[in-house]
């Protein structure tokens, strides 16, 4: 029954991936869909470094970026016809050229974990980042290089031109690589992992070599990575040094974090919630990065585990059927805490614009009037207020959900 229900879930998973066009046809969703793939298998593979082994790396753009620039490259020589082969097995030549970086690159940074693995993997990072504006035959210097994915056999008719039909092409690889990252989860090497992120000196004495698990999760990482950047080439059809730097690396870094490390799950509500601030919200305010780094921030302090660790949260209380408890507190508080945010938004976008009025959810606001920062301040406050006062509401609310039954602890 479990197997049928796993099955089911990852049925369900394949479903979504291929009827999202269906809903959402227009160019600019292909596009966001399109960017939410790459960004889940990459944050994904980060996951397995960090979340499943904890090993904090800062430089994991590297295979990410190699990945991307072999395809490309791979592209070129179908273009050229020196090779000839369907552009289907790009994504598979960058996870090739990730593997053996990672290959290479952990057999001497796993030696050492914690803060010395992290200062080696920013070191390589930007060794690699630096050594790309160096040899431009290779990399192509600052303009990166750029390839045709439209040249190659067809698929059944399909020359890959058009976005929705990368997109699918993407889907199925996405489908493909999280099947696999998840099936290394349940892996003895994917399983010790976690004994050695949690306590590596009990693994050694057990019998396993800590240096060997977490180069077994270092490997299969940068192998997934270089699959992230293969799609990538797919998708943009070109590459340069900012794929291989560390503004790349601490995004994957954001889109795990945010979305909870140590879930699988986790990353991809991170990499969904990070790709629509970055396709959506920069088009709305140039200030979108402040934002970001507001709600970093905010799940650190709040949300340690991610909004993943913030839904597992609430298993206890579904499981006995307690969760309607929580509606009516969540919106008591929720209302005031979202009015709150809404009306901070708007007094920091009021004091960067340099227009007299500016429209903001359908108001026009006027920035050189006082009584607009009079009203804005006011119900910031107001808000702020309202909702510290409904905290206690919720947190009895929670305990109450969460609580014992009488009956259970009898049994106990």
């Amino acid at each position: 029954m479990g197997m049928i229900k796993k099955l089911s879930v990852w049925i369900g998973y394949l479903i979504v991936l291929l009827a999202l066009p269906q809903f959402f046809d227009s160019i600019l969703a292909i596009s966001i869909f399109n960017q939410m793939a790459i960004a889940i298998v990459f944050s994904l593979s980060y996951n397995m470094l960090l979340g499943q082994g904890g090993m904090l790396s800062f430089g994991h753009a590297v295979y990410f970026g190699l990945g991307g620039f072999l395809a490309v490259h791979a592209l070129i020589l179908i273009e050229f016809e020196t090779v000839y082969f369907s552009i289907l097995f790009i994504p598979l030549i960058g996870g090739v050229i990730g593997l053996l970086a990672a290959i290479f690159i952990g057999s001497f940074s796993t030696r050492k974990a914690g803060t010395i693995f992290a200062m080696i993997s920013l070191g390589i990072g930007e060794l690699i980042a630096a050594t790309s504006l160096i040899f431009t035959d290779f990399f192509g210097g600052e303009a990166g290089i750029s390839g045709d994915r439209t040249f190659g056999p067809l698929f059944f008719g399909v020359d890959f031109a058009q976005d929705l039909e990368i997109y699918y092409l993407a889907a199925i690889w996405v489908f493909i690589a999280t099947v696999f990252m998840y099936l290394f989860t349940q892996t003895p090497a994917g399983r010790m992992a976690n004994a050695v992120r949690e306590n590596p000196e009990r693994a050694e004495f057990i019998g396993y070599s800590a240096r060997r698990v977490r180069f077994i999760s270092f490997c299969a990482s940068g192998l997934f990575a270089g699959i992230a950047g293969g799609l990538f080439a797919l998708n943009y059809e070109f590459i340069t040094e900012e794929n291989l730097n560390a503004i790349t690396s601490g995004r994957v870094l954001l889109m795990a974090y945010i979305g909870g490390l140590g879930y699988f799950i986790g990353p991809i509500i991170g990499a969904v919630i990070l790709t629509l601030m970055n396709s959506l919200l920069s088009n709305y305010s140039e200030l979108w990065m402040l934002y970001l780094g507001i709600m970093f921030i905010l799940t650190v302090m709040f949300l340690p585990r991610g909004f993943a660790g913030f839904i597992m949260m609430h298993q206890t209380a579904w499981l006995r059927g307690n969760l309607k408890q929580l509606a009516l507190p969540y919106l008591i508080s929720g209302i005031p805490a979202f009015l709150f945010s809404m009306t901070c938004v708007a007094m920091i976008e009021m004091m960067q614009t340099e227009e007299q009025s500016f429209s903001f959810f359908g108001m026009q606001l006027a920035t050189d009037a006082a009584l607009t920062w009079i009203v804005a301040i006011t119900i910031a406050v107001a808000a702020f207020y309202a909702t510290r006062r409904s905290l206690p509401q919720l947190r009895d609310a929670w305990e109450s959900a969460n609580a014992i039954p009488a009956s259970e602890k009898t049994e106990s």
